[in-house]
């Protein structure tokens, strides 16, 4: 921060550095311009006065008399004019010079015409006839004889020797203004600007504050937030944002990191009874061998098969419910009719409910709306709900399924159990993987893992399962297909 700090500060010093000169620069040529304007306004009529008093041409010819009574008057009141006279082509013909370094032999007259015509109301500068390409400021007029054009008296204002005045002077003035109101102007706008500077970037401070804050592990450090829509404000919101969604990864991450250990902790023991008791009776059948008879071999024989069918449903859940979470489920999307799955899901569990003696009652509409849906995964689903149902529903108790079209084109499917229900403090929790209502006192016997896998499939299908329950006599789990 520090380094940006003082290399945006050394920028602006630069820049104000340049901004200072130039301003030097258009000062003195402004002044410079200002005062030659202002002399040439001063001194327009100058070469008019002199032709009144003395007229430099004679028959056609340079008067050689009037040119001494130039050098004479002009040059004793004004030593910094100089006088020239040209022909009507511009033509220098003869000129009075303190110094004699006249190195034109013509002017240009476009300057000299437009000066005339305005009669000097407007600013206009001539060449200088001792320094070729430079330019002057100048009084000129034209000399008629009989109405006929002699010449022009073309008089300078600035001679060398004022220039060398003028650049003293000039060069004098640049080292008073730079030392005293450029220099004071320079500093004071330097620290105004470092202020400011300091105060633009305060907000700046405050992120690279709070960065360093979350990087030697305060997770809870934020920058202050800001009303206005200036960039570095928007690099805080988006800083704050950053750290809320890295924070809620790590929970998330504690939360699977929680998980993972809960899920090795049920793996381990729902996978640790059907093995020891499978592991259990089939010592019992090596140990006893021969000796043991039909019936009880048999016996032994049906739990080591229970066991085992329980412990692969176990695991085929556990693989199933892992590739849900992870995304990695093929899902194969395609348009079927639901009746069909209702009818045979509930075929296959008429048998289990029968002997229990739980009656299956089946209300589904005709001619229900054809959905997309992946035909396996929402079969598991119905049979996942089935199967908890016919689990939880009491002997002699019903279940009830119904399926009809709902508003929006697709179906709606409910399936309800009769039964003491479900407290409602727990209806929240139910989809959670491993929670069983009352599973030890209830006997209920499963992997605790349906209701989470059935969660999973309609998230898949953009849908969610519903219940409802009044604690007392009966829960319904209800969903819907898109069509």
């Amino acid at each position: 921060m520090k380094s940006l700090f003082w290399r945006i500060s050394l920028s602006f010093i630069l820049v104000l550095t340049i901004v200072g000169f130039s301003y030097i620069l258009i000062t003195t040529f402004t002044a410079q311009r200002y005062f030659q304007e202002t002399t040439q306004r001063l001194n327009a009529e100058v070469a008019d006065y002199l032709i009144k008093e003395v007229n430099p041409f004679q028959d056609g010819t340079v008067n050689e008399e009037a040119l001494g009574t130039i050098m004479h008057s002009m040059m004793a009141v004004n030593p910094s004019i100089e006088v020239y006279l040209l022909d009507p082509q511009g033509e220098i013909i003869s000129y009075v010079v303190l110094d004699q370094l006249v190195k034109l032999k013509r002017v240009d007259l476009q300057p000299i015409r437009d000066f005339v015509a305005e009669k000097g109301e407007n600013f206009v500068l001539g060449d200088d006839p001792r320094n070729p390409g430079e330019q002057a400021v100048f009084s000129a007029t034209a000399v008629y004889e009989e109405d006929q054009l002699q010449g022009y008296v073309y008089i300078t204002l600035e001679s060398e020797k004022y220039d060398t005045v003028a650049s003293a002077l000039l060069s004098s003035y640049w080292i008073k203004l730079t030392a005293s109101s450029i220099l004071i102007t320079l500093v004071v706008a330097l620290l105004i600007g470092l202020v400011l500077i300091a105060w633009l970037t305060r907000h700046l401070r405050e992120v690279v504050q709070a960065v360093e804050k979350f990087r030697d592990g305060d997770l809870q450090a934020r920058v202050p937030e800001s009303s206005s829509n200036s960039e570095l404000a928007t690099l805080g919101h988006t800083f704050n944002h950053m750290a809320d969604t890295i924070l809620n990864n790590i929970e998330e991450l504690k939360k699977v990191d929680s998980l993972r250990r809960e899920l090795i902790a049920n793996v381990s023991h729902d996978l640790r009874n059907p093995l020891a008791i499978i592991n259990g009776y089939i010592e019992t059948l090596q140990i006893k061998g021969d000796t043991i008879a039909p019936e009880q071999r048999e016996k032994y024989l049906k739990i080591i098969s229970d066991s085992t069918d329980r412990l692969t449903k176990l695991v085929a859940d556990l693989f199933d419910l892992s590739k849900l979470e992870s995304g990695q489920m093929q899902v194969k999307m395609e348009k079927l009719k639901l009746q069909e799955l209702l009818f045979d899901s509930a075929l296959k569990y008429e048998l289990l409910a029968q002997t229990k003696g739980i009656e299956i009652k089946s209300t589904i509409c005709q001619n229900l709306p054809t959905v997309t849906a992946d035909l396996s995964l929402i079969d598991r689903v119905i049979q996942n709900l089935l199967d908890n149902a016919v689990k939880y529903t009491p002997d002699r108790g019903e279940i009830l399924i119904d399926a009809c079209a709902n508003p929006t084109g697709g179906v709606s499917v409910k399936i309800r159990n009769s039964g003491k229900g479900i407290p409602q403090g727990e209806l929240e929790s139910l989809f959670d993987r491993y929670y069983m209502i009352d599973k030890d006192q209830q006997g209920v016997q499963g992997s605790g893992l349906g209701l989470a896998i059935v969660k999973h499939i309609l998230e898949i299908h953009g849908s969610e399962i519903k219940i409802d329950s009044d604690s007392e006599s009966f829960t319904e789990f209800s969903f819907d297909i898109r069509p």
